[in-house]
């Protein structure tokens, strides 16, 4: 069965503003009753989350007393790779010509040529903070954080509210977070591991 996780991940903070906006995010989480204000060893990756708190239902899709979350709400603050489901890698999209780079075959196997300078990027970026991948098809040099992925499969970032074993959380919720981060550009990992 598993653990299954669900991020939303904050696209456009930086690392100076992070902090201050997942601040304002769990400040609100709280005062909304979506998680409680103490940690607990409620998530996978962190010592410490969020444990959901009594009006948790209103962050999810048709919530009842047997859909309620068992873990809690990991906050991310600093340079990650947020990844999603195993196995559920399919392609970049090139955000300058729009050509998608299939980085499986049909059996689900990596596509070695098509993968490596990606893998290449994602190690650079995530000792550096930057990171450029050359398209195939225009030959531009895109930063790795503009590239779209099937599924919103990677997303690189300082920021992320990472939900572990909640039901769905709906658009209008995960809409209203995108609101708190001043806007900034929004991408929903989900995960299983």
């Amino acid at each position: 069965m598993g653990d299954h996780y669900q991020t939303i991940v904050d696209l456009d903070a930086n690392a100076a503003d992070a902090e201050p906006l997942a601040r304002r995010v769990v400040d609100w989480l709280v005062a909304e009753g979506i998680v409680l204000a103490e940690r607990t060893d409620c998530v996978l990756g962190l010592p410490l989350g969020h444990p959901p708190g009594p009006l948790w239902g209103h962050a999810v899709h048709g919530a009842d007393a047997d859909d309620e979350p068992w873990d809690g709400l990991a906050v991310h603050i600093g340079r990650t790779v947020f990844h999603g489901w195993p196995g559920g890698l399919e392609a970049a999209i090139c955000p300058r010509c729009s050509t998608t780079t299939r980085l499986v075959d049909a059996a689900w196997a990596t596509i070695d040529e098509a993968w490596a300078p990606f893998g290449d990027a994602i190690r650079t970026w995530s000792a550096t903070g930057t990171a450029q991948v050359r398209c195939p098809a225009c030959a531009r040099r895109v930063p790795l954080r503009d590239w779209d992925w099937t599924d919103d499969y990677f997303a690189f970032a300082h920021l992320g509210f990472e939900f572990w074993n909640w039901p769905e959380l709906t658009p209008e919720f995960r809409s209203r977070v995108a609101d708190l981060l001043d806007g900034h550009r929004t991408a929903y990992v989900r995960g299983k591991i």
